[in-house]
């Protein structure tokens, strides 16, 4: 018998045994008692159970130890109080079952810690309708579902989750991207991030001497321990990982200064809602006389400064480029100069082609080089099942089977074989292997747990409950990874969901379990573009079959227009949340981001579904791979400078020997290319088709006009 196996006897039967006695219990006991360690001698002993106790704890399966007074270690009594093996009653709504139904439906199989997220769930709706049974929900769709990207991410991330556990030092090799040079990095492993579609791992750079982030998309080859002790490091008290998941783009690194950004009445709004939190929005009007805007330059009525500090002076310059005239820089004067040197390279490269240089074979793309556009069918095996990120520890499975299948022997049912294989994703050897293990789970005398037995002939398994099952007749606390994976969810969905509430439920897991499973490894960044104000309204709207008035910013037109639509769904992509909607006056589907919606009101006027729209169509398509289809293509060349971004997040068709590279990009029309554009901050250049390319040079020339920037800046 394998030792892992031994171990999870020896585990179960001593809670078992504990849970049963029902009274401190003495370590000559345990080892006279339990399966697995009766054949041992006293030392063996002492180190196996020592072993055994730190890791129930560190799966939260606390030991009470009573000493005496002398302190004698062999006259310690152990026992462990119900409380701390059984999870506490969740008293959920039929809305919030709803909604964890429809977040497991909607993740399973795309989702990293999808495999522990049924186990989690299987555990907190006990006695209720079983949610992996859910039926298909057509109100949300998913673009961006977490999921790990590939057998390769998904064996670090897997390697990474593990060393977080079990404060691990790790080593790995790391392509630094702003260098363009691979590198070995020691790292103690604190906390993972998922943010924009990526996983990044937060951890103490031994080589750094300090906390860096690190993505896992940028790891090469395998992850291995750097050492073979049991723990190598504590995470320190102070350390918040909330902190990096709440930073913009601009903000990833040491502060430089803080930006002066004034921005029209016509996006105030957006600013405020969405980037506030980065800074300070503030009305001009009420600035103390040292911080005022200079006299020459204009304010508008309604116009809003907004403070913020950064520390990439080309992020933010290019966040500032791509609201366009509806955004002025102010300073500091070395970050205005920067936003005016850069506005002058846009304008060169667009007056005159860049300098020609050979062409060499573009190389060819791996799955590393172009994350972005992996796909839910790519990433699944032959047999249909998603390549698996995150699996839950086989302790965790084996508690949840052991109630799953006593609860039917009590019933007097049996268990469908092929059921419970679907039910816990596991194989049908992996079936038999666990009830196999769980056969023999006792302490002594005869005090098993259960017998189940395989009937072959009916596909079937019949369950015969011991005495002491009653130990295993409620559901266990949710370990670590469980309660990381059933939170995570959560965020990631956020209040996106019109059936029931996602909010309410995480409060009460978090109240359950006595802790936020988010500060124990694992963030989920508030993704992009979401406003759950906004998505509330909208969720009344799609449930009552209502028609939704919109004020709705059209960003490539720089203007507010209001709309009357069906609204059908929320869905998430790349860029945000969207609401799939069929737009009557346009006789078609339309998808509105969410944070460009200044305000949303349901009406009165009730809709029949069209059968016809489809909300989930494009999931597969533009919203997780960001690329619309469209009937024009741009050829854009992106200097040395960024050509490693560039091959990381477009699609390369050529690249040169001075290190520059072209890119093709699809667009439907010729006001998103500006932007885009004008977001690489002279590092691109159109190259074709002509009308694009001189929409940017006029861009550029617009925004550099002198009454574009505050008096006293050289342009």
């Amino acid at each position: 018998m394998a030792k892992d196996t031994e171990k999870l006897i020896r585990q179960l039967s001593l809670i078992s045994y504990l849970m049963a006695e029902r009274r401190p219990v003495t370590a000559l006991e345990i080892r006279r008692d339990v399966e697995g360690y009766s054949g041992m001698n006293e030392d063996a002993f002492a180190r196996r159970f020592y072993a055994d106790r730190s890791e129930l704890e560190s799966l939260r399966i606390q030991l009470t130890v009573e000493r005496p007074a002398d302190g004698a270690a062999e006259q310690e009594n152990y026992s462990l109080r119900p409380e701390n093996f059984h999870l506490p009653p969740i008293a959920f709504t039929d809305k919030e079952l709803a909604a964890l139904q429809t977040a497991l439906s909607l993740l399973d199989g795309e989702f990293a810690y999808a495999e522990p997220l049924r186990l989690a769930l299987q555990q907190i709706t006990w006695g209720r309708p079983s949610p992996l049974r859910a039926p298909e929900q057509r109100s949300v769709a998913l673009g961006i579902t977490a999921s790990a990207g590939g057998h390769d991410l998904s064996a670090r991330l897997a390697k990474v989750e593990t060393a977080i556990f079990r404060n691990k030092t790790i080593v790995f090799e790391y392509y630094t991207m702003g260098r363009d040079e691979v590198s070995t990095r020691k790292v103690d492993p604190y906390h993972l991030l998922f943010q924009g579609g990526q996983f990044y791992l937060l951890g103490n750079s031994h080589e750094r001497k300090a906390i860096r982030v690190f993505r896992l998309s940028r790891m090469r080859g395998k992850v291995s321990y750097a050492t073979k002790a049991e723990h190598d490091f504590h995470r320190p008290e102070d350390f918040d990982p909330r902190a990096y998941a709440n930073r913009a783009d601009w903000q990833l690194g040491e502060e430089q200064g803080v930006a002066r950004i004034l921005v029209s009445e016509r996006i105030a709004w957006q600013i405020e809602r969405h980037f506030g939190r980065y800074g300070q929005v503030i009305d001009p009007a009420e600035l103390d006389e040292d911080d005022a805007i200079d006299p020459g330059t204009p304010v508008e009525m309604g116009d809003r400064l907004f403070l913020t500090s950064y520390s990439s002076p080309r992020s933010l310059v290019s966040w500032v480029l791509g609201l366009g005239v509806n955004a002025r820089l102010l300073g500091p004067p070395e970050l205005s100069a920067e936003l005016c040197r850069r506005l002058e390279l846009l304008r060169e490269r667009h007056e005159e082609e860049p300098p020609p240089a050979r062409r060499r074979r573009a190389r060819p793309e791996s799955a590393e080089d172009s994350p972005r556009r992996s796909s839910r069918k790519g990433a699944d095996g032959e047999d249909g099942r998603a390549d698996t990120a995150i699996r839950p520890e086989r302790f965790a499975r084996l508690v949840t089977l052991a109630t799953i299948l006593i609860d039917a022997g009590r019933r007097g049912e049996r268990v469908v074989i092929a059921e419970i294989c679907e039910r816990l994703q596991i194989s049908d050897e992996e079936l038999r292997e666990d009830v196999n293990v769980l056969n023999v789970v006792n302490f002594g005398g005869g005090s098993y747990v259960l017998y189940a037995e395989f009937k072959e002939e009916t596909g079937e398994i019949e369950v015969d409950p011991e005495p002491y099952s009653d130990n295993f007749d409620r559901p266990a606390r949710l370990l670590p990874v469980e309660a990381k994976a059933l939170v995570a969810a959560i965020d990631l969905i956020g209040e996106h969901i019109p059936e029931g509430s996602l909010a309410s439920a995480r409060e009460k897991i978090v109240a359950a379990l006595g802790e936020d499973p988010m500060e124990q490894g694992l963030q989920v960044a508030p993704p992009a573009g979401d406003d759950s104000d906004v998505a509330r309204t909208i969720s009344k709207a799609i449930t009552g079959r209502l028609l939704i008035e919109l004020e709705y910013f059209k960003e490539n037109e720089d203007e507010i227009s209001v709309r009357k639509v069906e609204p059908y769904a929320l869905t998430n992509g790349r860029e945000g949340w969207y609401v799939a909607s069929f737009d009557p006056d346009r006789d078609g589907v339309r998808h509105f981001r969410l944070d460009r919606i200044k305000s949303a009101r349901v009406s009165d006027e009730r809709f029949q579904p069209r059968p016809e729209v489809d909300p989930a169509a494009e999931v597969d398509g533009w919203l997780r791979t960001g690329e619309v289809e469209a009937s024009r293509s741009a050829r854009v060349w992106v200097g040395p400078e960024r050509a490693r971004w560039a091959r990381e997040a477009r699609r390369v068709v050529e690249e040169r020997t001075d290190g520059s590279v072209i890119v093709e990009l699809s667009f439907a029309g010729v006001d998103w290319l500006v932007r885009e554009i004008l977001r690489e901050a002279g590092d691109a250049a159109v190259l074709e088709p002509e009308d694009a390319r001189e929409a940017v040079l006029a861009a550029a020339v617009r925004l550099h006009e002198p009454t574009a920037w505050p008096a006293g800046v050289q342009v």
